[in-house]
């Protein structure tokens, strides 16, 4: 096999190396190279971790809570430290810390899996019984299978019981079944044998540590200034946004690069069943997430009851991760027409499907009520190349005929796979309509609005300030000062 990439990671003071290798006519694979243990140094840690134990004392509350872990992680490696210095007083300092390194993963980690979730370029870890190697989704070359195995199925089920317990909750043998999340905020889910027929299995969902901008999804072609500009003008403006989309096309993704747009002194409520969503700093934000009931079967948060309470919560803008059932969807919409302004995804593949998702069941809402929606932006992933692109954006047109409500899509802008470019489709029959009578802004006034939002984007991508809070330092001042932010760019002078 040949080497395609290579690259270094660390984890807890320990670098190692990642090689993809692989050629014509072969899969390709992710190999994991860390430093040997000779038998004498395995006996040394082996040592220390009984020690470790004895010496240094840990609350039952500590164990169990994810907050204390970083805590405990320091308190270990002093303690380690100081019994390493003792036993060997010339020990270098790299050796010393791949050593006590190695050993928080043991102690307190998932032992070479520590590697995996350090891994930015990951998506995906997924353990699929003992018998089998560990293989992992990647950002660049896909699935991948790893040189890394866990030793037994016991020792699986222990990792699975660590996630579940820190997180106040069990898996055993009768409840075979978590998701939770990792102190990391990577979520987890475990199923244990026989329900899992192979073996128990655990799937990791990573959390970007580093999440993708406006910048980003610009410069990588997914949409353009352009089309961000009129979700920018009408997110400002306090329109409601749709974001629809197949699984893995980019929606929640898409989402949370627009709640950059957001201004900075309205109250935000996100409800997601699990944690996707990261807002910038400077943002008025209270994320809030389901719970699943404990073993007894209480205690569950859903989502229908976290949506009725933010209503309860002076919301400005309410976010919700994904818009499932009929319940969620009629609290949504209810919330739109009284005036909040309201973020959702749903799945679906056009603005025609999204339509039928909508007023057909489970969803089922009346379709007089998809009026309220006023800009519907439908994300697409091509499975043969990877890439993400705006397939459709648009707006919902109700009518009434014969006694019944009909609901047509208006398709502003569409994606041409042919040469890749998104281009405009029709004209606006609703949406600068609405934007006028809710500002008083005439057209001319919309347009010079449009022209100034796209020169700063442009200018982000040409600056390339692409981090979530570099990005969101530059829209807030520009919602604090808007004309020394256009100024700047004018002259090409610094922003941030």
């Amino acid at each position: 096999m040949q080497g395609i990439d290579k690259y270094t990671i660390e984890a807890d003071g320990v670098k190692a190396d990642v090689n993809i290798v692989g050629g014509k006519g072969q899969t390709n694979s992710y190999e994991l190279a860390v430093p040997d243990i000779t038998k004498p140094t395995l006996a040394l840690v082996d040592e220390l971790k009984h020690q470790l134990i004895t010496e240094v004392k840990v609350s039952a509350s500590e164990i169990l809570d994810p907050k204390s872990v970083s805590k405990l992680k320091e308190k270990f490696k002093q303690k380690a430290g100081e019994l390493l210095k003792k036993k060997i007083p010339s020990i270098k300092e790299e050796t010393a810390n791949f050593l006590i390194g190695t050993l928080l993963h043991d102690m307190l980690g998932f032992g070479k899996v520590e590697f995996l979730l350090n891994d930015g370029e990951l998506e995906e870890i997924v353990v699929n019984s003992a018998d089998e190697p560990i293989r992992v989704y990647h950002k660049k070359y896909g699935w991948l299978q790893t040189n890394i195995t866990i030793d037994s199925e016991d020792k699986i089920q222990n990792i699975s019981n660590t996630i579940a317990r820190r997180v106040g909750r069990q898996i055993t043998i009768l409840n075979p079944l978590l998701d939770a999340h990792l102190v990391t905020g990577d979520r987890a889910n475990a199923v244990f044998y026989p329900i899992s027929n192979k073996g128990n299995t655990i799937t990791i969902r990573k959390f970007a540590r580093d999440p993708w901008t406006i910048t980003d999804l610009i410069a990588n072609k997914t949409t353009t200034s352009e089309i961000f500009a009129l979700i920018w003008l009408a997110i400002q403006y306090e329109m409601n946004l749709l974001i629809s989309g197949g699984t893995g096309s980019g929606k929640t993704s898409f989402l949370n690069v627009c709640t950059t747009f957001m201004p900075p002194n309205q109250r935000i409520i996100s409800i997601e069943d699990t944690r996707e969503l990261q807002l910038p700093k400077f943002l008025y934000w209270c994320p809030l997430t389901t719970r699943q009931p404990n073993p007894e079967g209480k205690g569950e948060v859903a989502m229908i009851d976290l949506l009725v309470n933010s209503l309860r919560m002076r919301p400005d803008r309410i976010i919700l991760g994904e818009m499932r059932r009929k319940k969620e969807a009629e609290v949504l919409f209810e919330a739109m027409h009284t005036g909040h302004s309201v973020y959702a995804t749903v799945h679906a593949d056009s603005m025609n499907e999204t339509i039928q998702r909508l007023i057909n069941p489970p969803i089922d809402v009346p379709p007089n009520l998809l009026g309220a929606v006023n800009l519907n932006v439908v994300m697409f992933r091509d499975r043969r190349s990877g890439i993400r692109r705006t397939y459709q954006l648009g707006e919902f047109i109700t009518s009434e005929e014969s006694g019944n409500f009909m609901v047509k899509p208006n398709i502003l802008y569409r994606w041409k796979p042919g040469n890749d470019t998104i281009v405009p489709h029709a004209p606006s029959l609703r949406l600068f309509e609405e934007l006028s009578r809710h500002t008083g802004l005439s057209q001319a006034e919309i347009n010079k609005e449009l022209k100034t939002k796209k020169s700063i984007l442009d200018y982000l991508v040409k600056n390339k300030i692409r981090s979530l809070n570099d990005v969101g330092t530059v829209m807030n001042k520009y919602y604090l000062d808007p004309d020394s932010v256009i100024d700047s760019i004018n002259k090409d002078k610094k922003i941030i």
